[in-house]
């Protein structure tokens, strides 16, 4: 077998495998909900859901956890995508979360990725949400590769890496007591390059911002932060226009770029593969609070 067929052989069986999962979780609970950002992984998993019940719809909503702080290429790219597939989006606001008093701001300003978990949280209690479906994987950072593909969380939303269920055999228990709800991740046994791979195979359209161009970034902290209304260069900081790419989606204040001239999917994995950092290691400033930053934000009931 050539070195293509084996690589398509192994996607298809990691599509089926994730597949396997979202009919699962299906088949069990009653009200999922599959969580979209308009990234790479979350499109993949989007993309494997629409196989899964092909020719029918989604059986279930798909919602993004809006910071508010987003990349417009982005936002415009899930409005589109979205709208295109005959998918019901909601839109649950970090900003609302602020306004009505749930949440309350950094008067500094900076990153909203620790306030998406009271927003997430009181979406899943107003929705009735008993799954939430999620395109986290296990090489993406540390706390993730604890995480079983079916994540249990309690009344509270809390996550307790010690308590949970075994998996053998791919056999999950999906059962959960009133007020819990599971996290799935699809996704889990995939690695960055099998997601673009994927998205290759799948002729599927990114984002722009994942494609190299030419923007004005400042460097902070080892980091390529995109200049914005709310990213305004410090004293000693300089703005530089560079050609840039994103490995990741999230909130623009602690997303950042990587120089690249890689302008198309060949080159952008041609970089996949030499890279030594995962995405989330390299690019995600709120990852590099402490050794344990993620793995404190999960437990507290983050993705």
């Amino acid at each position: 077998m050539s070195v293509t067929a084996r690589r398509v052989s192994q996607l298809r069986a990691l599509e089926a495998e994730a597949a396997f999962v979202i009919r699962e979780v299906v088949a069990e609970l009653a009200r999922p909900v599959l969580l979209f950002s308009g990234g790479k992984d979350s499109l993949a998993l989007l993309r494997v859901a629409e196989k899964a019940f092909a020719p029918l719809p989604l059986p279930f909503p798909v919602m993004h956890v809006d910071t508010g702080h987003n990349f417009p290429e982005v936002i415009e790219f899930r409005n589109r995508r979205l709208r295109e597939g005959g998918h019901r989006l909601i839109v649950a606001s970090v900003q609302e979360s602020i306004d009505t008093g749930r949440v309350k701001e950094d008067v500094a300003g900076g990153s909203r990725n620790r306030l998406q978990t009271v927003t997430l949280l009181d979406a899943i209690e107003q929705h009735g949400f008993d799954a939430a479906f999620g395109g986290a994987r296990r090489d993406e950072e540390r706390s993730r590769a604890k995480e079983r593909v079916l994540s249990f969380r309690d009344e509270f939303g809390h996550w307790e890496p010690r308590a949970q269920r075994a998996e053998p055999w791919t056999l999950y228990n999906a059962r959960i007591r009133r007020g819990e709800h599971i996290r799935v991740f699809p996704l889990s046994n995939w690695t960055e390059l099998d997601v673009w791979r994927y998205i290759e195979a799948e002729e599927l359209e990114l984002p722009s911002i994942y494609f190299a161009h030419r923007r004005r970034v400042i460097e902070r902290d080892g980091i390529l932060l995109a200049e914005s209304e709310w990213i305004q260069p410090r004293d000693g900081e300089r703005v530089e226009e560079a050609m840039v790419r994103y490995r990741t989606v999230g909130d623009l204040t602690v997303t950042g770029a990587v120089r690249s001239n890689a302008t198309d999917i060949e080159t952008v994995m041609a970089e996949t593969e030499q890279a030594t950092v995962s995405e989330r290691g390299e690019t995600r400033a709120d990852d590099r609070t402490s050794e344990a930053a993620m793995e404190d934000r999960k437990r507290e009931g983050y993705f």
